[in-house]
């Protein structure tokens, strides 16, 4: 399961990531329904009814200050469900959703807009019951039509609802303050969670008048600050250019068992950057108070300036534990002869990721060898047990190599390993109708030369790119990099429009049906969709739904890890690398606790204003 936002890449994110569901056990299909105030995948709630506050927050965490971030790109919205246009970053800020997971386990939530949910046995509806106390910012309540209006909107009008929610066929008030969600199959036990992901917004606010006197329009961009039902508000903005979202005296939730502690910041400031150096240079100047590094040289050598030499700024790694990842150069298999598996395996022993780690990258990353990196969901060695019965199931419709030969990158970092590797993929590209004719590689067919264009959203990206464009040279192929503006790369990207580009992919330790949107046929076609490899195979297809539908986490693990194999085994991206943990560097302005939760960092949400415990 995903976390959708972004906001729904960081929307319903971020790890843009989500969980599955294991019903509670006792529960049972009765005339008088059983409400459970949280959902878990794997067991037994940590925190009965009534809890007080999860363990990982401090609930004397003082209130006030204003926290100063970043985002390289723009903005050009505050509508939270429509994908057209750039959304502004922190919108979920804004809005609540149904429930709210727990940072200290693997696949819960609790109750936050929902006090309680209900579903039968067999799973074919899930019920939520809202919260009498739950009110927008203008005073009015929360209603179960305010719910049902945010799920319609968000499958109209977003491909990513439209396929998480694929197997969602209704939404209507069953009660006074219950909302029920139809499905159209039975038994797919994730579909009660990922509803409470669901980012609720005002009905009533987004059919009136706007200020203007004229209708508002769901359906298209706006800037005209939208009201929530959350934490913040908008207070003030300057187009795509900066952002400060204030915190409410009068927010209904401020004393909820899961937010306790919580939403300490008085204010979030975020100033938009077109250049990610720029951004770092606002850091290291005391413009910005927290700072995710994401370049390997720079984390190295580039933090030896007053501030961190005076302990003005600490820089901590934190392991990632809860996050999966496939980061991969993308060919889009729409286009030929990307469709041919031989010549995409080819493109990966183009690629020499050890002698970029040592280069470039100071040796501190990893090649990805698997679509959920870093977790206990990745495949390794020959499937056993559970996964090689349910490979079993579809041995006709995958690679036989699956049962043979475990996946491996190709391996460099010398001269002998480069040049075996090219010879490798030349031999490849010659079964897929490919020749070398002087210093070109050329499709015999039609005689003309492979060529293609890698597509990219930043020229820090360019640093990997352009030593692949030239191993690829080396063998006749002609890549050229071209870098555009964020909203360019996120029009070309929605409509499948490029040869390469490069993708990164989130995972949680809960995989299900995101994983449709992620490789499954239905969604190949569809515009919006993160299938950007174009991937329509029944044999993934298959096993992704052994992963919506396992029963329990045994099965889901071993459905994952052959699904995983299956992905691999087609060749389908050309993986990247990741770190192991996050880079992070912050102001002595900002704290936090001193255990940060087993599966997050965090932040803004649990940290807060060093400053304002002396106010």
């Amino acid at each position: 399961m995903l976390e959708l936002s972004g906001i729904v890449k960081t929307k319903l994110a971020t790890a843009l990531l989500a969980i599955p569901l294991l019903l509670p056990l006792g529960a049972r299909a009765q005339e008088q329904p059983t409400w459970h105030h949280g959902l878990s995948l794997v067991g037994e709630l940590k925190y009965p009814p009534g809890f007080q506050r999860f363990d990982y927050v401090n609930p004397d965490a003082p209130k006030g200050g204003d926290v100063r971030l970043s985002q390289t790109g723009t903005f050009d919205t505050f509508n939270p469900l429509l994908e057209k246009g750039e959304a502004a970053v922190g919108l979920s800020l804004v809005f609540d959703t149904l429930m709210k997971p727990a940072d200290d386990e693997i696949s819960t939530a609790y109750g936050l807009l929902a006090e309680s949910v209900s579903f039968p046995d067999d799973v074919s509806s899930a019920t939520f019951r809202l919260r009498k106390e739950a009110k927008w910012s203008d005073g009015k309540p929360v209603t179960p039509e305010d719910v049902a209006f945010s799920f319609e909107k968000g499958k109209e009008l977003n491909p990513l609802y439209q396929s998480y929610y694929k197997h969602v066929v209704a939404a209507e008030k069953t009660g006074e303050r219950e909302v029920t969600f139809r499905f159209d199959e039975k038994n797919n036990r994730e579909l009660p969670h990922i509803l409470g992901q669901l980012l609720i917004v005002p009905k009533h606010w987004w059919e009136a008048p706007g200020p203007d006197g004229k209708p508002r329009d769901i359906t298209r961009t706006t800037l005209e600050p939208v009201i929530g039902s959350g934490p913040y508000r908008i207070a003030s903005f300057s187009a795509g250019s900066t952002i400060r979202y204030e915190r409410r005296d009068d927010y209904w939730g401020a004393d909820l068992n899961v937010n306790v502690g919580q939403n300490n910041f008085g204010s979030i400031t975020y100033t938009f950057f077109g250049d990610s150096g720029v951004e770092f240079e606002a850091f290291r100047a005391g413009d910005v108070d927290f700072w995710r590094e994401t370049q390997a040289r720079r984390w190295a050598t580039g933090y030896d300036f007053p501030a961190v030499k005076e302990g003005h700024i600490k820089r901590e790694q934190v392991p990632f534990r809860a996050t999966g990842v496939m980061q991969a150069l993308v060919p889009n298999m729409r286009r030929k002869p990307f469709d041919d598996e031989r010549v995409r395996e080819a493109l990966n022993y183009a690629l020499d990721f050890e002698e970029l780690n040592r280069t470039v990258f100071f040796n501190q990353y990893t090649r990805v060898d698997s679509y959920f990196f870093l977790t206990e969901l990745a495949s390794t060695g020959l499937p056993q047990g559970l996964e090689l019965e349910i490979l079993n199931e579809v041995k006709d419709k995958i690679p036989p190599e699956v049962f043979t030969t475990p996946y491996a990158n190709s391996v460099g970092g010398t001269p002998q390993n480069a040049r075996d590797n090219l010879r490798k993929a030349i031999a490849l590209l010659k079964e897929a109708g490919f020749e070398l004719k002087g210093n070109r590689m050329v499709n015999v067919a039609t005689g003309r030369p492979f060529s293609f264009e890698i597509l990219l959203s930043s020229p820090m990206l360019e640093r990997v790119v352009l030593p692949y464009a030239q191993n690829l040279k080396r063998i006749g192929i002609e890549a050229s990099v071209r870098t555009v503006d964020p909203s360019q790369y996120t029009n070309r990207e929605r409509a499948f429009d490029y040869d390469m580009t490069w993708e990164v992919w989130g995972q949680t330790l809960s995989p299900g049906n995101e994983q449709e949107d992620f490789w499954g046929s239905t969604s190949a076609a569809r515009q919006g969709s993160r299938n950007y490899a174009g991937i329509a195979d029944p044999g993934v297809d298959a096993l992704i739904n052994r992963v919506i539908f396992a029963k329990d986490r045994e099965t889901l693990v071993a459905a994952t890890k052959a699904l995983d194999r299956v992905l691999l085994a087609h060749h389908y991206v050309v993986p990247l690398y990741y770190p192991r943990a996050a880079n992070i560097a912050y102001r002595d302005t900002i704290d936090r606790p001193a255990e940060l939760p087993k599966y997050a960092i965090g932040f803004p949400d649990i940290w807060w204003w060093t400053a304002a415990a002396k106010q």
